[in-house]
């Protein structure tokens, strides 16, 4: 502590890492935030570059201009070693940081249920790099088959596998179907992108299980009628380069994506903390380790009750953790009474299944079809960063609507390893 003021130390510029900051802006704190990239990523929107009809400019922004007018807030690119809970350091490649208080809240990452061999041949869908290697695969494939004279190569180059039908996985299969029916078929001469095959594969009974039974039921049909091919009650038993193996069968893919589960990254581990299956550390009701007052844990990487349910690794919830817990760091700093016990305020529930196509569920309102999609599209737009990317994602999502393109259609990389 210098001059009075606390130190503290966020790990990860999220959406709980930034609410914290932004919580922090008027405290009488010094702040660091690090993280391993230079910007924050709103992953809710990643399909959509991984499918063409965004780019990432779009839906990222660089932490240090996300803090540049807030005083007391700096911001560090590094990649964070450990923690030394004695000395109160948070260790990493640029060195050593001390803190009075620490804030974990470094997210989560893809869960192969311990086949992590797979996430070669099956990326998911966390990071921008995660979306452009998803791009490059999709656009690849397509590439490749019009280059062959076999028809049954070309069919295998142009199936496409997504596994896992959470939101994730339903959005990402509509929008393959989207983009290689509406956007493909007029640039290829030998291949059909409008025959491509997609499947979705669920290992449960049905798809998006966090909603009500009817709308999973509307969103299966919806994706049915795109074309989509669901697959539930299927557990996928191997991944390669060239497809999936499954408990019914092979099927021979030119690429697959990994929408079937998460896991918290190394945090507990750092910090020696309970964990669950996911490894998202047990924290307390004001969200710190339990025995360490000074450690706030946030976002997918905490394992927080709402009553008798886990709290859902979700935007909102994230962003709820990472204000409350400014909230609470900012009243210990001012000597104030701190807030009670946190509580999550579900906010509903959305997921996009494909053009004109989306269910939302608030409450006891539901809601399908073009006013479903055009609900969960003022929804995104008004949580983006920034004027110039709500304008600028209205604007390409009107433009693809009228004239069915995908403006960012490019293969940014050359193919390095599988895939």
């Amino acid at each position: 502590m210098a001059d009075g003021r606390l130190r503290v130390v966020i790990l990860g510029g999220g959406f709980a890492g930034l609410e914290v900051a932004n919580a922090l802006a008027k405290a009488p704190v010094d702040v660091t935030l690090i993280d391993r990239q230079n910007h924050h990523c709103f992953q809710p929107l990643l399909y959509q570059v991984a499918t063409a009809a965004l780019t990432p400019a779009d839906i990222a922004w660089p932490i240090r201009w996300v803090l540049s007018g807030q005083a007391n807030a700096r911001v560090l690119m590094a990649e964070v070693d450990g923690v030394d809970l004695e000395s109160r350091e948070v260790r990493t490649g640029g060195g050593r940081f001390a803190y009075d208080i620490l804030v974990v809240a470094t997210g989560a990452t893809h869960a192969y249920f311990g086949h992590d061999d797979w996430a070669a041949a099956a990326p998911g869908l966390k990071r921008i790099e995660d979306a452009t290697d998803i791009r490059r695969r999709l656009l690849l494939a397509f590439e490749r088959a019009e280059l062959l004279e076999d028809e049954a190569e070309r069919r295998a180059l142009t199936t496409f596998v997504v596994v896992g039908g959470g939101p994730t996985g339903v959005e990402m299969a509509g929008s393959i179907a989207d983009v290689a029916r509406n956007a493909l078929p007029d640039d290829f001469r030998k291949v059909d992108p409008a025959q491509a095959r997609v499947l979705l594969i669920e290992a449960g009974s049905r798809l998006l299980p966090v909603f009500p039974e009817r709308l999973s039921a509307y969103a299966e049909r919806a994706l049915t009628r795109m074309g989509v091919e669901v697959l539930t009650g299927v557990a996928v038993t191997g991944v390669d380069v060239r497809g999936v193996t499954t408990a019914n069968g092979r099927i021979e893919a030119g690429a697959v994506i990994w929408a079937a589960g998460v896991q918290a990254s190394p945090a507990a581990a750092w910090l020696g903390a309970s964990h669950d299956r996911a490894g998202r550390v047990e924290v307390g009701p004001d969200l710190t380790l339990p025995g360490r007052p000074e450690i706030f844990v946030v976002g997918d990487t905490a394992s927080v009750r709402d009553g008798d349910r886990p709290v859902p690794g979700v935007a909102p919830a994230a962003k709820q953790m990472g204000q409350y817990a400014g909230r609470v760091i900012a009243a210990r700093a001012r000597g104030a009474p701190t807030p009670g016990a946190f509580a999550y305020k579900h906010q509903g529930d959305l997921a996009t299944v494909g053009r004109k196509a989306a269910i939302v569920k608030l409450g006891r309102l539901e809601l399908t079809g073009f006013v479903g999609w055009l609900f969960w599209g003022v929804v995104h737009v008004y949580f983006l960063i920034g004027l110039r990317n709500r304008i600028a994602v209205a604007f390409s999502w009107l433009w693809d609507y009228v004239t069915f393109g995908r403006r960012s259609r490019l293969i940014t990389q050359a193919p390095a390893g599988p895939g």
